[in-house]
């Protein structure tokens, strides 16, 4: 799976399960040398503290005792940098393989569901890092130490696993293949590239991953997966002591290996020109890509180009969203730069309407960013950056398991305390220096858009060395450590006694859970709830315009204005929602919280509703839809939806079509969306939990204030949606041009989450395709057939309708629908027919009671879990009741809920992609 490149760097993201013994494993004599001392002490940075064994391993230890989780993270150096001909995807091929099994972990994916683990791998350029994270156990920290250390040297990489899983590999390449966006990214980045192999995507060649011999890739796995290549994080609950001791008994058995890694030499020459890409695809959006060359992330320059990143492609305050978004030129921008070893690159992307004008936009994309050298950024435009930037940093300073993560970056970089220095430059960089990056680097030579024009004085961008690491980091001691919190225990029990309910004369109602937590943070979730089924009708299109509107402006604050206060105040805000309900979610430090529940409340009982940013919303949103017109995923899913849950058009729950959604927000007026927002906006129905550090007596104040008397004209009556009996049906969906194939099926029940059966479905889905990679649909399709890349199931209950809801999924390649849809039946026929056993049972119900437990201590889902418990009058005691009704299942109970609601001669069947294109018998579609 790609993550989206607009996020910050194009992580090829894999993982998978098991195989049989080929490579041979340590030696017992190497088993044997395990040193008696612990690793040795080499530095400590706010709360980081890094050791060394013997054998080179890199050790990070992060201690925070108020989560209830643990984080394991080990980051081998190794990526697509380090690829040669013929081996391109090497890295993230063998990524998917080291979870296929090693001599002591010989089901991954079985012992990651049992732990009740939240894992994945990823491959970057530099750098491939597994990690999972837990609950807070000494057994399950053991286990997962053990775990990384023997699939270190012991995986078992057999050929068998490779031809298995080198289809799905190039099922993942076809889905990146489907989005122009990647497809482009992936062409500029290599034409701005001669030699170095940053130019050379993860996802690697299609030619390599579908003819890499075993043996080489056996030889790529002991070179780089050694102790002397990686480091080890652990972050979280855990005791010290203990942890090193476990550290130095499960990797310090493994030697030291004789080869030496060769240094990386090639870097390119001076770009000498402008250079362009044009992609030729189906398609329903223009895009245009601009590269430019910039230093190493451990070059005094990146914090600048850090900040002119943000100048640049922040909405709404950026540069190019003034020059061609609020202009109508483009419908959305941004940029990004990636933080590399070697000399890397920024990009900058702008998103066209196809029916704007290209050639426009362009000239108005080229000219906001190269009018820098002359233009330059000012001092207010640089400090909101500044603030920006700081402020992701700080608030994920607060997240150990983010920060677990965010190290194996900045490692590959050259070490992990880059990760802190980049930080203090951001802090100190100045308007001049940000002005003479501009200057240095933003020059039409050093332009991958891009066409070759002759000059007779060519204008180049030299790019400086990368500077010596090691003496930058010498004696490098950092800012103090944040404040930590409590050992909170998230049992349903200790919630309802650590929290405060309580009501306010409108109605509106309030949960409150304080505790004390790292960096004294705090999240809360703000839901109000709108209209009736009567009222609601033909009122879709203004209401989710009205709640779309809501983060752009308020009547004393435009878009930027908010923008600006949301991020001085060290906060995370986001409004979203629909003509029926609108969620506001919170992130900040306790001293923070009252202004910003000010805040919110300013966003959501004063809005300014602009008509310029009106005209930006409507574009967007059309440009967005329009991209999604030609999509399997996006096609099949809205295909699905209409069928299996049927309304009438105009009703607040009709799913509409691309072209009906378009047409009714093209004709929706702003007078439209401001007459929804007055008729339907109130908070008698509204409820906010609060989750963290925070003073309670403030936070009661500030919301009595803010949504006390606050009531609608229309009040709120919930719309009953009890499932409806819908025939099966096959839907064949034709999408030219598109590698990859979606398919959806599924059906709907009379059932809530109160009746007795309820249990029994939640594990019987797990067991099928709800966990991890070891369930039944993904073992079949994914681990034993190699067709799909993403497989699996979802089921849902209604807390008060008899509506339950049954869909399994895969992406594939179109020409292998038979097989797939074939797979799909015969499993869920099989289940239906012998049940599962004892074993998997007792596994499957281990591993959803821990992901509940684990789910119940993340902060954000907690306070999400206890709006959704004041709303349906409920508290953590009715979790209770299902885990031990969890506990409590049999074989024979969750196959007999099965057989009573899953029927498979009821199915309704979607199946989109290029079916003629690739000559694939797709079968009849229902008329």
């Amino acid at each position: 799976m790609i993550r989206h490149p607009r996020t910050r760097a194009a992580l090829f993201v894999a993982a998978l399960a098991v195989a049989a013994p080929l490579i041979a494993q340590v030696p017992a004599p190497a088993r044997a040398r395990t040193a008696a001392a612990l690793p040795q002490k080499v530095t400590s940075v706010e709360g980081i503290t890094e050791y060394r064994l013997s054998n080179g391993l890199r050790v990070l230890l992060f201690p925070d005792q108020s989560k209830q989780t643990t984080t394991v993270n080990i980051t081998y150096f190794v990526g697509s940098k380090h690829e040669n001909n013929g081996e391109t995807g090497m890295a993230h091929l063998l990524e998917h393989l080291v979870f296929k099994g090693s001599p002591r972990h010989r089901n991954i994916p079985q012992e990651l569901t049992e732990h009740g683990a939240s894992p994945n791998g990823t491959t970057w350029l530099e750098r491939t890092n597994y990690f999972e994270t837990f609950p807070s156990t000494d057994a399950n920290i053991e286990w997962a130490l053990d775990l990384e250390a023997d699939r270190m040297v012991n995986s078992f990489i057999a050929k068998k696993d490779l031809d298995s899983e080198m289809t799905v590999v190039r099922n993942e390449f076809e889905s990146g293949e489907n989005s122009p966006f990647n497809v482009l990214l992936q062409r500029t980045v290599a034409a701005s590239y001669l030699w170095h192999n940053y130019g050379q995507s993860t996802i690697g060649a299609r030619s390599d991953l579908e003819n890499v011999p075993i043996d080489r890739l056996q030889a790529f796995y002991r070179k780089y997966y050694q102790p002397d290549n990686a480091m080890l994080v652990v972050a979280g609950r855990f005791d010290e002591g203990k942890v090193l001791r476990l550290v130095q008994q499960k990797f310090g058995r493994i030697p030291r290996p004789t080869r030496k890694l060769a240094t990386m030499y090639t870097l390119d020459p001076t770009q000498d020109g402008e250079r362009e890409v044009t992609l030729r695809r189906v398609g329903d959006t223009q895009m245009l890509h601009a590269v430019y060359h910039i230093p190493a992330a451990s070059h005094p320059d990146f914090a600048a180009v850090d900040i002119l990143s943000e100048v640049l492609g922040d909405t709404p305050s950026g540069r190019l969203h003034k020059a061609l978004v609020e202009t109508k030129k483009a419908a959305s921008v941004g940029a990004f730069g990636f933080p590399l070893r070697d000399p890397g690159i920024l990009l900058l992307y702008a998103e066209v309407s196809k029916d704007a004008s290209l050639g426009d936009a362009r000239t108005a994309f080229v000219q906001a960013i190269e009018e820098l050298p002359t233009r330059r950024p000012t001092a207010e435009e640089v400090e909101r950056a500044r603030i920006a930037l700081l402020k992701n940093i700080e608030l994920q300073f607060n997240n150990s398991q983010a920060i677990a993560i965010e190290l194996s970056e900045f490692a590959a970089v050259g070490d992990w305390r880059m990760m802190f220095i980049h930080r203090d430059r951001l802090k100190k960089v100045t308007t001049e220096e940000v002005g003479r990056v501009a200057q240095t680097y933003f020059k039409p030579s050093n332009r991958t858009l891009g066409q070759f024009i002759p000059t007779p004085k060519p204008d180049r961008s030299e790019i400086p060395p990368t500077p010596d690491v090691v003496a930058l980091v010498k004696d490098y001691k950092g800012e103090a450590a944040v404040a930590t919190g409590e050992a909170f225990d998230p049992s349903p029990s200790n919630i309802d006694k650590r929290t405060t309910r309580s009501a306010l004369p409108n109605g509106f109602e309030i949960a409150l859970l304080n505790k004390e937590t790292r960096g004294n943070t705090v999240v809360a979730q703000l839901v109000l709830r709108l209209g009736s089924e009567k009222t609601l009708m033909n009122r879709g299109a203004a209401g989710d315009l009205a709640a779309a509107m809501l983060m752009r402006g308020t009547k004393t604050k435009t878009r930027e204005q908010l923008k600006d206060a949301i991020d001085k105040l060290k906060a995370r805000v986001n409004v979203s929602g629909s003509a029926t309900q609108v969620t506001a979610q919170v992130e900040t430090t306790n001293e923070n919280l009252p202004a910003v529940l000010k805040l919110v409340a300013e966003i959501v009982r004063e809005p300014g509703f602009d008509a310029k940013e009106f005209d930006i919303l409507k574009n967007e949103n059309i440009v967005g839809l329009e991209s999604q017109k030609s999509e399997p995923n996006a096609l099949g899913s809205i295909a699905f939806q209409r069928t299996i849950d049927p309304w009438p058009k105009g009703h607040p729950r009709y799913t509409g079509t691309f072209d009906e959604e378009i047409g009714d927000i093209r004709s929706a007026s702003l007078a439209d969306v401001q007459k929804f927002y007055a008729d339907f906006y109130g908070a008698e129905k509204g409820t906010l939990a609060v989750v963290g550090d925070f003073d309670q007596a403030a936070v009661m104040t500030a919301v009595t204030q803010a949504f006390g008397s606050w009531k609608a004209a229309n009040p709120f009556e919930r719309i009953a949606a009890p499932a409806k009996p819908v025939a099966s049906t096959t839907l064949v969906i034709e999408t030219p041009d598109k590698e990859q194939a979606f398919y959806l099926t599924g059906l709907t029940f009379p059932l809530s989450d109160r009746d007795p059966e309820y249990p029994a479905l939640l594990v019987g889905n797990y067991l099928m395709g709800g966990g991890f990679l070891n369930s039944r649909i993904v073992t079949r399709l994914r681990q034993k057939d190699g067709l799909s890349y993403g497989a699996g199931s979802q089921f849902q209950a209604h807390p008060l309708d008899k509506a339950g809801q049954f869909v399994a999924y895969a992406i594939y390649a179109p020409q292998n629908v038979v097989k797939l849809e074939t797979g799909f039946r015969e499993e869920l026929e099989r289940a239906l027919k012998d049940g599962f056993t004892a074993d998997e049972v007792e596994k499957g119900k281990t591993g959803l009671l821990e992901a509940r437990k684990r789910q119940r201590a993340q902060d954000p889902t907690l306070a999400s879990q206890l709006t959704q418990q004041l709303y349906w009058d409920r508290t953590a005691a009715f979790d209770a009741e299902i885990d031990r009704a969890i506990a409590a299942l049999t074989p024979t109970d969750i196959v007999g809920a099965m057989r009573k609601f899953i029927d498979p001669s009821r199915l309704v069947v979607v199946k989109a992609g290029d079916f003629a294109g690739k000559k694939a018998d797709v079968g009849p579609a229902t008329p």
